[in-house]
């Protein structure tokens, strides 16, 4: 018997662990393990605990059909998955596990103590790569270090997938007679960890839906995505990241999409759908880096010397840019997006970053960790790479004097207030030549529902820069 074990890979097509195991005649198994207390150790929102459990309730189905029998396994921690597994694997008469490589420091320890608990039981276990294009130490400098500098990387990137091309797998061919699966909604166990599994309506689960999302922007969109990508009030990007992250796409089915979308992959800036090619190198940039660089799993800077940062956790400041009360409107509109969706256009996302960073000086953790535990596309690798690019922490050439002005930002990307009136009631009615700067038009109309600028922009800015500049003395 052969297991295959899912992780962030929730899906039958493109999935080298599921491909593998499913060589040969050999009966097959699979299993998903939910860890309840791990999960809220490592910040995991709600929304996207429903979303990919609402994902394993179709995988589980999809895979029943095809003869193989999804097997659900409850452990609190990471620590209990090595027995369990173990157990599993002796019930079942498991001789192979197959798995995807996880690239998160806390998942690799799992991983290597499931392999020595399973190598006592003579089951061997087999690592595959399914969550990047090119596998994680593949793209590396002359001298075999990892690229720390993201324009450099591209280019070995593209260079390296040239050279070496991919393959799309398709989904494996039934393997016996269809079996029942019992959903996970009628699992006492699941339901009692979990509370409500019902999946947020606006992000329907499911790799058609996945591919109907992908087919729709390529053909509406990506042509248009370096001109319509930062304007939130646009429809202009993919809405993928939440099934990217949950592996309900992988993105080696991205880029054949768009290959076969245009008829050529893209190379430079020059040519249509570059830039968006461009953001799946930055996702597998931060994934890289993740794996290369440990410590980054591990709430610590990319450049070691901004540890000593004098960063503030003020409490009262970061609740007000947590609730969206910061007076820059703006900023205030994408976090009550977030709190209220569970997700935040890209541009919005190094907006709000740079504004609690740089304007109000707060550690860039806690911004890490509170779009973790709001995010249904919560991803520690995009999202410690986000964090660290904005805070001036990260992997960059120049980072410490990039501030973003929120307001021109805002005017810049949202010029005539449309995503600003949706999110923040109380501007709702105001003319569009106010709306980024509302105070004095609120005053006039002896209003106070919207609070005042938390901060002098003009003013932290110079205090952000002379925190670094610090650093050089």
């Amino acid at each position: 018997m052969k297991l295959v074990w899912f992780r962030n890979d929730l899906r039958l097509a493109d999935n080298p662990a599921l491909r593998h195991a499913c060589a040969g005649d050999e009966p097959v198994a699979a299993l998903f393990i939910i860890s309840p207390t791990q999960w809220r150790q490592h910040k995991m929102a709600p929304i996207r605990q429903r979303f990919m459990l609402a994902q394993v309730d179709v995988l589980g189905r999809e895979l029943a059909e095809l003869g193989i029998q999804l097997h659900l396994l409850r452990v609190e921690t990471f620590a209990e998955a090595p027995a369990a597994l173990a157990d599993l694997c002796r019930e079942l008469g498991v001789t192979q596990l197959y798995a995807n490589q996880a690239i998160e420091i806390d998942e690799q320890r799992r991983d290597h103590a499931v392999s020595a608990a399973l190598a006592e039981q003579a089951v061997s276990c087999h690592w595959l790569n399914g969550c990047c294009v090119l596998p994680p130490g593949r793209v590396l400098t002359g001298s075999g270090e990892m690229f720390k500098v993201f324009t450099p990387f591209s280019r070995a990137w593209l260079k390296a997938l040239d050279e070496e091309g991919f393959v799309i797998h398709r989904a494996p061919a039934p393997r016996g007679e269809s079996l029942p699966w019992q959903p996970l909604a009628e699992r006492a166990w699941v339901d009692e960890a979990l509370g409500e599994l019902k999946a947020d309506p606006r992000w329907p689960v499911g790799e058609a839906e996945a591919l109907r999302r992908l087919n729709i922007f390529l053909e509406q969109a990506v042509l248009d995505y370096g001109e319509t990508r930062d304007f939130p009030a646009i429809a202009g990007t993919s809405l993928l990241s939440p099934y990217l992250a949950a592996g309900i796409i992988s993105p080696r089915q991205c880029v054949a999409a768009l290959q076969q979308r245009l008829g050529y992959r893209p190379q430079s800036k020059a040519q249509p759908g570059f830039v968006w090619l461009n953001e799946l190198v930055w996702r597998e940039f931060y994934r890289h880096l993740l794996v290369l660089i440990p410590t980054l799993s591990m709430n610590r800077p990319f450049k070691p010397e901004t540890a000593a940062l004098p960063w503030s956790w003020d409490p009262d400041a970061f609740a007000a840019w947590c609730e969206g009360r910061t007076g820059y409107p703006i900023v205030d509109a994408a976090m009550r997006c977030l709190n209220t969706t569970g997700w935040m256009h890209n541009r919005l996302r190094m907006i709000v970053a740079s504004f609690l960073t740089k304007d109000l000086h707060i550690h860039w953790r806690l911004g890490e960790d509170y779009f973790m535990s709001r995010l249904i596309d919560g991803d520690l690798a995009a999202n410690n790479g986000g964090w660290q690019w904005a805070s001036g922490t990260g992997a960059d050439a120049a980072p410490y004097f990039r501030v973003f002005n929120p307001t021109t930002q805002g005017q810049r990307f949202d010029p005539q207030g449309e995503f600003i009136r949706t999110w923040v009631t109380e501007l709702a009615d105001i003319p569009a030549a106010y709306v980024h700067q509302p105070h004095d038009w609120l005053r006039l109309k002896g209003r106070q529902d919207y609070p005042a600028p938390m901060v002098d922009h003009a003013v932290a800015r110079v205090r952000a820069i002379e925190m670094f500049r610090s650093l050089e003395k």
